[in-house]
């Protein structure tokens, strides 16, 4: 009995040994570097409509600087502030690039080690007490309408092996995420403005003239060949004030060029002086217009007169719409370059005399020409208002249709003055630069638009009995 007990007891005493081994063991941690695992990088920014400023910042290793481009609302306008202030059309594509920032989630935990960061490319580009140029990243920034940062992220290299992760950081923080990133953060000038510029269509357009002319730079004399002049008649139906014989206007050209002025792309501009941005005579006259203002003017190949009218190296295209505005694309001298030099230029982009890349300046102005819509007969009195339809006159209703006439035309030409005016302010202040494609596609002379007359099938003749 006794070895019982002894038995029992040393049983007893091993099941409470295992059981303070379980109790005292040392159990498998998660680390603390995992901790954030799954979270979004901005839980506060939940709402895209409060960023009011997006700041992209990507660090070019050619020239050892950082690009920044900015967009910001101010007072309810949409403005490009690194390119000169130039009018954004950024709403929706700015909510659209903050969703998608929102949405990021910290995937997994790389590095908590500064070491790391050039191999990640989570460098800041904007940080200057770091002397490497690699491993730098693409730095996004979102601001409210305070200035507040909403977020602030550092996009680095993709991850190997997991397509659609990079490497992610917050500035100020050492710690490395691999995130998933499929966000479009465009930093081209021509993606965050008005992609039809003249805001034309196709049915709009009623009347062509192509001003063919040089500039001789060396003598200073002007090359005329004339104006070729196109106008539709019907629907698809044009005629031109000089055709040779066997020729006829060509459509599908006409319709082509129309299609590449609603594309017309625009890859820079650059701010006019303010003595240029109105009327040339008057600032001729109140002499606003310095020998540098028009030195810059004829180095971009655009040549004021003092009858306040303007040349250019290689002529005009004027356009007009059935509304009545009359826009005009005064082609100048060739911009060679690319990127931010070509869209804001720089000390020296804009007086280069070759390179990559063959850009053109082009002036833009619009105005309301009155002979397009004619004024047609007022009525000789207005008797019919005060009779009722039934007693009208052969007389009442010739005025009355006259009267409807005349206030459609009274409205049209409201209209049509309203629309050039406004666009008369778009264009105002800017030279605009663009590509050496539109160019082609816009600069057409009076051959491009004919073509020979196709003669007629014969018609069918009758079978033989």
């Amino acid at each position: 009995m006794n070895e019982l007990k002894k038995t029992t007891a040393f049983g007893g005493a091993a099941v409470v040994l295992v059981v303070l081994a379980l109790l005292t063991a040392p159990r498998r941690a998660v680390p603390d570097a995992f901790f954030d695992v799954g979270e979004t990088f901005f839980p506060e920014f939940t709402d895209p409509d409060t960023a009011t400023t997006l700041e992209v910042v990507r660090f070019d290793e050619e020239t050892a600087a950082a690009a920044i481009f900015r967009v910001t609302n101010r007072n309810g306008l949409w403005t490009i502030p690194t390119h000169h202030d130039y009018p954004a059309d950024g709403k929706e594509r700015l909510a659209r690039t903050a969703a998608e920032v929102i949405a990021i989630t910290k995937d997994d935990f790389r590095s908590d080690n500064v070491t790391d960061h050039e191999a990640f490319g989570v460098i800041d580009p904007l940080d200057q007490s770091v002397s490497t140029l690699r491993g730098r990243g693409r730095r996004v920034t979102f601001k409210g309408a305070s200035e507040e940062v909403l977020g602030d992220l550092i996009i680095g290299n993709p991850v190997e092996g997991q397509p659609g992760l990079n490497f992610v950081r917050v500035p100020d923080q050492n710690r490395v995420y691999a995130a998933r990133t499929n966000i479009d953060i465009s930093t081209r000038f021509n993606d965050w403005i008005e992609t039809n510029l003249l805001e034309v269509e196709r049915d709009d357009v009623k009347h062509i003239a192509l001003n063919e002319y040089q500039i001789d730079e060396s003598t200073g004399g002007v090359r005329r060949r004339g104006e070729f002049i196109v106008d539709e008649v019907e629907e698809d139906i044009w005629t031109a004030n000089d055709v040779p014989a066997g020729m006829e206007v060509d459509v599908v050209q006409i319709n082509v060029l129309v299609g590449a002025m609603m594309g017309l792309e625009i890859v820079g501009v650059r701010p006019k002086p303010e003595g240029l941005s109105g009327n040339l005579r008057q600032a001729f006259e109140a002499r606003t217009i310095t020998n540098a203002d028009l030195q810059t003017m004829q180095s971009r190949g655009f040549y004021p007169t003092q009858a306040g009218e303007m040349l250019s190296n290689e002529g005009e295209l004027l356009v007009r719409t059935g509304e009545g505005v009359l826009y005009t694309l005064r082609f100048g001298e060739i911009l060679f370059g690319s990127g931010n030099a070509v869209a804001i230029g720089d000390e020296t982009s804009d007086d280069q005399e070759g390179g990559v890349g063959e850009n053109r300046y082009v002036l833009i102005t619009a105005e309301f020409d009155a002979s397009a819509l004619p004024e047609p007969p007022q009525p000789s009195n207005r008797d019919f208002e005060n009779k009722a339809v039934g007693q009208w006159t052969d007389g009442d209703r010739q005025n009355k249709e006259r009267a409807d006439l005349h206030a459609q035309w009274q409205q049209r030409t409201e209209t049509g003055q309203s629309r050039a005016a406004e666009l008369a302010t778009r264009f105002a202040s800017w030279y605009y630069v663009i590509s050496a494609a539109s160019y082609d596609r816009v600069h057409k002379t009076r051959e491009d638009l004919l073509k020979e007359i196709e003669e007629a099938p014969p018609a069918p003749t009758a079978p033989p009995a």
